[in-house]
C-alpha cells in the first residue's frame, strides 16, 4: 500500500518528464534521456511501474492453493455433504440456483469499483488493470457454475474481507496510524498520465521510417546536371526563361 502511494506522490515529476519529452519532439535521443530520468526517479522512490502487481502475484498463488485444497476436500471429506446451510446444505455439488456464483461476481465487482484505484493513481496502467478486473467479474458467473458450493464459501468470504479492508484503509485515522502518506489533490484539467508503451511504440515507428529512408535507393540523377555548378544551373534557367519569352512574343506578332 505504501509503495503504491509512492507512485502517486511521484506522479507530478513523471508528468514533468513526459512534457519535456513531448516538447523536444519525442525523437530517439529524447526518449533515451527521458527513460533514464524516469529510471532514476523510480530508483529514488524505491518503486517500479509494476509495484502494484506485487500483491496480485502473491495473492494469485495463494488463492489457487486454497481453491485446489477446498475442491479436494469437497471430493474426499464426507462431512461436506451435510455441512452447508440454507439452500446449499451439500457443499460437494454445484449451486443449482446460481445464487452463490452471482454473489461472488457482485462482491468482486463492488470491490473492484471501490478499491481498485486506491494507491494506483500514479500508475498509467491503472485504468487498464481496472477494466480487466471488471471483465473478469462479469465472466465469473459462467466460469464458476459447475464449482462445488464449498468453494464459494471461501471465495465470497475472501471478497467481503477485501472489500472491508479497502474501505477501512481509506479512513484518514487508519492512514495516519499506518503512516500512509496522503495524496495531493489532482489539479483540474491535468493532462493524462504518461503512457510509456505508447511512447515506445511511437519511437519504434519513427526508427522504422528513418531506416526505410536510409535503405531506399537514391533517385537517378542526370550526370549532365550533376556536373553543373549552382551558378551554371542558375544561368541555364535564366537562358531558358529568355528563350521562352522570345518565343511567346514572336507568336503574338
Amino acid at each position: 500500500m505504501k509503495d503504491t502511494m509512492k507512485l502517486s506522490l511521484m506522479k507530478p515529476r513523471l508528468e514533468a518528464i513526459r512534457e519535456e519529452m513531448q516538447n523536444k519532439g519525442m525523437d530517439q535521443v529524447t526518449m533515451a534521456e527521458g527513460q533514464k530520468k524516469m529510471k532514476n526517479l523510480f530508483k529514488e522512490y524505491g518503486v517500479t511501474p509494476f509495484t502494484p502487481m506485487k500483491g496480485m502475484l502473491i495473492q494469485g498463488p495463494l488463492f489457487i492453493c486454497f481453491f485446489l485444497a477446498i475442491r479436494n476436500m469437497a471430493e474426499k471429506v464426507p462431512s461436506f455433504q451435510t455441512g452447508g446451510a440454507l439452500w446449499f446444505t451439500d457443499l460437494t455439488t454445484p449451486d443449482s440456483l446460481y445464487i452463490l456464483p452471482v454473489i461472488t461476481a457482485l462482491t468482486f465487482l463492488i470491490t473492484v469499483e471501490l478499491n481498485a484505484q486506491e494507491g494506483m493513481e500514479g500508475n498509467p496502467m491503472a485504468g487498464t488493470i481496472k477494466n480487466v478486473f471488471r471483465g473478469f467479474a462479469l465472466l465469473t458467473v459462467p466460469m464458476t457454475m459447475s464449482f462445488p458450493q464449498a468453494i464459494f464459501c471461501y471465495w465470497i468470504t475472501s471478497n467481503l474481507f477485501s472489500l472491508t479492508y479497502g474501505l477501512v484503509i481509506k479512513r484518514p485515522q487508519v492512514k495516519k496510524m499506518l503512516k500512509i502518506p496522503e495524496l495531493p489533490p489532482t489539479p483540474p484539467g491535468q493532462q493524462p498520465s504518461f503512457d510509456l508503451f505508447a511512447a515506445l511504440k511511437k519511437m519504434k515507428a519513427m526508427t522504422q521510417d528513418r531506416t526505410q529512408e536510409e535503405t531506399q535507393p537514391p533517385s537517378p540523377v542526370n550526370p549532365r546536371l550533376s556536373s553543373l555548378s549552382p551558378v551554371s544551373k542558375r544561368l541555364k534557367a535564366l537562358e531558358s526563361q529568355v528563350k521562352a519569352r522570345k518565343k511567346n512574343s514572336s507568336k503574338k506578332r
